[in-house]
């Protein structure tokens, strides 16, 4: 895999829409008792005129499905992010690693605290993906020093958001 070259696509109308994250690569220890429960979150992307990005996702959690905003700053490398994290009150680095913006995405996010950690994530258009995407995703993923247990395609979650009633 290699860093995306289209700096003309970087994020652009053409990556917005709506995204699931159906795979995650993940080796904080505070994590841990949490793998078995991760669900595939929804994530909606907004490409801003300015070039910057917002992520609206949802995730399940014991309270129920909640949502976060991500407001993602473009760099001078196409496909590179920054964001502030108000969790961790820290600025971290976001990549999108590959895509081909109508199927799939990888994504590298790395943020130093108390030592480096690193989050790859996979995300489709639709709940499911293509084997070999899952395999390409996984192989990056070992590339990047994670174990294979750390790294996880977990199923998907269920009405979250939910949905709207009529």
């Amino acid at each position: 895999m290699s860093i995306i070259n289209h700096a003309s696509r970087a994020l652009c109308l053409t990556f917005a829409g709506r995204w699931y994250r159906v795979g995650l690569a993940y080796d904080s220890p505070r994590f841990i008792p949490f793998r078995d429960k991760l669900k595939a979150s929804m994530g909606i992307v907004i490409a801003l005129p300015n070039g910057n990005v917002n992520l609206t996702m949802w995730d399940v959690t014991p309270s129920g499905c909640l949502s976060k905003v991500y407001a993602y700053e473009k760099t001078n490398v196409a496909g590179q992010f920054t964001y502030f994290s108000t969790r961790h009150n820290m600025v971290k680095d976001i990549t999108v690693v590959d895509t081909n913006y109508t199927e799939y995405a990888v994504v590298l996010k790395h943020k130093v605290f108390n030592r480096e950690y690193t989050q790859v994530a996979l995300y489709g258009r639709s709940q499911t993906v293509r084997i070999d995407v899952i395999q390409r995703f996984k192989a990056f993923a070992l590339s990047q020093g994670f174990s294979r247990e750390s790294i996880l395609t977990p199923p998907p979650a269920e009405n979250c958001p939910p949905s709207r009633s009529g």
